[in-house]
C-alpha cells in the first residue's frame, strides 16, 4: 500500500491515468453487482421460470390436444368417407336394380305389345273371314236367284218352287266349284 500512496502523492500534479485501477470502484462495483445478482435471482429468476414453466405446460397441453382433436378428425375423415363409399355403393346397388326393373318391365311390355298386335291380327282375320263367308253366302244367294231365273227363262217353266230351287242351286254352285277347282289344277 505504500507504493500506491506513494504513487498517489507523487503524482499530485499530474492527471489520472486513465489506466490506474480504482481499487475501491471495483470493490464497490463488485458489491451492487453481488446484491443486484441476489435480486435477480431471489425475486426475478423465479417468475422467469414459473412463466416458463406455465407456458410449456400451456404449449405441451395445446399440442397435446391439437394431436387428439387431430386424431379425431381422422378418425370423422374416415368414418365419412366409409359412409360415403357406402352410400356410393348403395346407389349404385339401386341403379342397378333400376335398370333390371327398367328392362324387366320394357319386356313386359313388349311381350304385352306382342299379345296385343297377335289378338289384333287374330280378330281381324276372324272379321275378314266373317265378312269373307257372308260375302260368299250372299254372292250364293244372288247367283242362285240369278241363276234361277236364266234357268226358268231358258227351260220355260217356273223355278219358283224353293225346294227345287235350292236344289237347283246347290248342283249348279257346286259344278262351278269343280270347274274352277279343275281349272285351278291344270
Amino acid at each position: 500500500m505504500k507504493s500506491l500512496l506513494i504513487l498517489a502523492a507523487g503524482d499530485e500534479g499530474h492527471e489520472p491515468s486513465p489506466l490506474a485501477v480504482e481499487w475501491i470502484e471495483v470493490v464497490i462495483a463488485l458489491v451492487v453487482f453481488g446484491l443486484l445478482f441476489f435480486a435477480i435471482r431471489k425475486f426475478v429468476v423465479p417468475n422467469f421460470e414459473k412463466t416458463f414453466t406455465e407456458r410449456t405446460t400451456a404449449i405441451t397441453g395445446g399440442l397435446e390436444a391439437a394431436e387428439s382433436k387431430q386424431a379425431e378428425a381422422d378418425a370423422k375423415l374416415a368414418e365419412l368417407e366409409k359412409q360415403l363409399a357406402d352410400a356410393r355403393h348403395e346407389a349404385a346397388r339401386i341403379r342397378e336394380e333400376a335398370r333390371e326393373q327398367g328392362a324387366q318391365i320394357v319386356a313386359e311390355m313388349r311381350e304385352t305389345a306382342q299379345a296385343e298386335s297377335t289378338r289384333i291380327l287374330d280378330h281381324g282375320k276372324a272379321q275378314i273371314e266373317a265378312e269373307r263367308q257372308q260375302a260368299v253366302i250372299s254372292l250364293r244367294a244372288e247367283v242362285g236367284t240369278l241363276a234361277t231365273g236364266l234357268a226358268g227363262r231358258i227351260v220355260g217353266e217356273s223355278l219358283e218352287d224353293d225346294e227345287r230351287q235350292a236344289r237347283v242351286i246347290e248342283r249348279f254352285l257346286a259344278e262351278l266349284e269343280t270347274a274352277d277347282a279343275a281349272g285351278k289344277d291344270a
